[in-house]
């Protein structure tokens, strides 16, 4: 069994593990790729391709985060290629996403010199703000749908399933199902969806408020009041039917 694998990358001797992945090995080397949909405790679908690099041999570019190394790999992670389709992905989320408060996002934007207007016939992906629950809020707005929640949510962290995917082509958004408010779904209000998400599409209720120009002791009544109505539907819940029988 093959212990290492020796490959290139920007021209610098690499050696890694079996089944590393070139994102992995980079890393290792200290060349950083650009991820956005990529999370060290998420599992890598390489939905963004932001990370893509160019592999001698291969004619399309390669998502990092997924493709393996193999012995003699020879790997390009800043070609003219390369960071011409990272630049039009950056454009084209910026054309149709807000990125206000996605601020990786908008370090990468400046250092590959896109341009958020460049696409400006898009159509931008509006929702409104869904304020549905005590604990955070979802403007899908702001969503670039990196999945990172719907894993947390799901087999990489928290097993409860309470979000996933709905609609398709640009119609597709997260969401509950049959778009039910989360109090009603399987959620337990862990906030580790809130933790991963890159673009404050999901936010902490409080901080919520306080950006609304909310006070301290607004927003704990508020969110006071909001505990005590779900608490009462779940015990209402809980309860037996009672019997006719006196």
């Amino acid at each position: 069994m093959i212990d290492s694998i020796t490959l290139t990358i920007d021209g610098k001797p690499v050696i890694a593990a079996p089944g590393t992945t070139i994102l992995k090995a980079a890393a290792s080397a200290g060349i950083e790729i650009p991820t956005i949909c990529y999370h060290d405790y998420c599992t890598a679908n390489a939905l963004c391709r932001l990370c893509v690099v160019e592999v001698e041999g291969s004619r399309v570019l390669v998502p990092s985060c997924v493709a393996k190394v193999s012995e003699g790999m020879k790997v390009s992670t800043s070609t003219q290629r390369v960071i011409r389709s990272r630049r039009t992905i950056l454009e084209m989320l910026a054309s149709t996403v807000d990125l206000s408060e996605a601020p990786e996002i908008q370090a990468y934007m400046h250092e590959y010199g896109a341009q958020s207007e460049r696409f400006p016939e898009a159509e931008q992906r509006l929702s409104p703000v869904l304020d549905d629950n005590p604990m955070y809020i979802r403007d899908y707005s702001k969503c670039v749908l990196c999945w990172r929640c719907v894993q947390v949510c799901a087999e990489d962290a928290q097993y409860t399933h309470a979000i996933n995917f709905s609609g398709r082509g640009f119609e597709t958004q997260i969401s509950t199902f049959f778009e039910k408010p989360l109090p009603e779904t399987t959620c337990v209000f862990c906030g580790q969806c809130v933790a991963v998400c890159p673009t404050n599409a999901l936010k902490p209720k409080r901080q919520w408020l306080l950006e609304q120009g909310y006070s301290p002791d607004e927003i704990m009544s508020l969110t006071r009041t909001e505990r005590r109505r779900r608490m009462r539907r779940e015990t209402a819940a809980e309860q037996p039917a009672s019997g006719g029988k006196s």
